[in-house]
């Protein structure tokens, strides 16, 4: 059986992989509802891609070339986006072999989760299906470790970013936030007075919340 392929009317934001990887309601709130907000982290990470984002800049040291801002798209997965860094290093003097290699730059340190990982494995599909190429590994920069961080693009990891991809298209099709699940997680996003996860679990809660502040309300007056 063929794969699906999307067409460009499709297409998702490859970012936002990670997000749905974090929280299949962050991603809903930003990319099905666009809504968006700043944190100290978000800040720092915008900070931190602006040392990279430059389409037009190239460099070469030895025998590896580095572009930035590299515009990525697969119709298999239905996404688009740009990684942060490509290397191409020359394997031979006649230029007859090169490897590729991603690079992603994030700030803080390594997640405990995988979400880094897939958005990185999305990247490497991509480069893959344009080039007819094939990928074993990529790597993970990171602000505060100031280290690279190798990651394999293993078959566990391409299924785990081709079940992630289907879904998101799902729900994007129909439009549809997931609701809220509260979790360690939700302190430190961005979105978290949005989301009100505290509400989230069950209407009868979101009635009740809504009740007492309508009471609040009536006894002002």
């Amino acid at each position: 059986m063929m794969d699906k392929l999307y067409n460009e009317d499709e297409l998702l934001s490859l970012s936002g992989i990670q997000h749905f990887a974090f929280c299949e309601r962050q991603w809903g709130l930003i990319h099905v509802e666009n809504q968006w907000v700043e944190n100290v982290r978000t800040v720092e990470g915008k900070h931190l891609h602006q040392k990279v984002d430059d389409p037009y800049f190239t460099e070469t040291r030895g025998d590896v070339k580095t572009v930035r801002s590299v515009p990525l798209v697969s119709k298999k997965l239905g996404l688009y986006g740009v990684a942060d860094v490509l290397e191409l290093q020359k394997l031979s003097e006649d230029n007859s072999g090169v490897r590729y290699s991603i690079v992603e730059y994030k700030r803080g340190k390594p997640k405990p989760d995988d979400r880094d990982e897939v958005q990185l494995c999305a990247q490497a599909i991509c480069l893959e299906e344009m080039l007819a190429i094939t990928l074993d590994y990529g790597y993970l920069y990171y602000g505060e470790t100031k280290h690279r961080h190798r990651v394999v693009f293993d078959d566990s990891l391409r299924t785990r970013v081709k079940e992630l991809t289907v879904r998101m298209h799902m729900l994007y099709a129909q439009g549809e936030t997931p609701s809220a699940l509260k979790g360690k997680r939700c302190k430190n996003c961005s979105m978290v007075n949005i989301c009100i996860p505290k509400i989230g679990k069950g209407g009868n809660k979101t009635g009740k919340y809504l009740a007492s502040v309508f009471d609040e309300m009536k006894n002002e007056y």
